[in-house]
């Protein structure tokens, strides 16, 4: 599965991060991917991140390419590219909600 997104420069996580230099932060790219995920898999629900590591910085306004690679029905491994450039790299958990 692929699937894009790109922070607006107005997130309101952005002020403070950085003052002249804003980055997006980590947590809200991590947002978005489990988001993304959840969009297509109704009835889960994010259980954990055991794996998450940034590769490089994301900024504002910047188109974002996330693979996810599914094989497990609750554990995704996931990477996310602007352009060529590797974003970040991991792996989400998933639980089934309840009916």
């Amino acid at each position: 599965m692929e699937a894009h997104f790109t922070v607006s420069s107005d997130h309101p996580a952005l002020p403070g991060h950085f003052p002249g230099n804003p980055v997006v932060p980590g947590v809200v790219i991590l947002d978005e991917i489990a988001c993304l995920w959840l969009a297509g898999h109704p009835g889960f629900r994010l259980a954990g991140i055991p794996a998450a590591k940034f590769l490089s910085v994301l900024r504002p306004d910047e188109p974002c390419r996330v693979q996810f690679d599914d094989a497990e029905e609750k554990s995704v491994k996931f990477d996310c590219f602007s352009g060529d450039r590797r974003i970040a790299q991991g792996r989400l958990l998933f639980t089934s909600v309840a009916p």
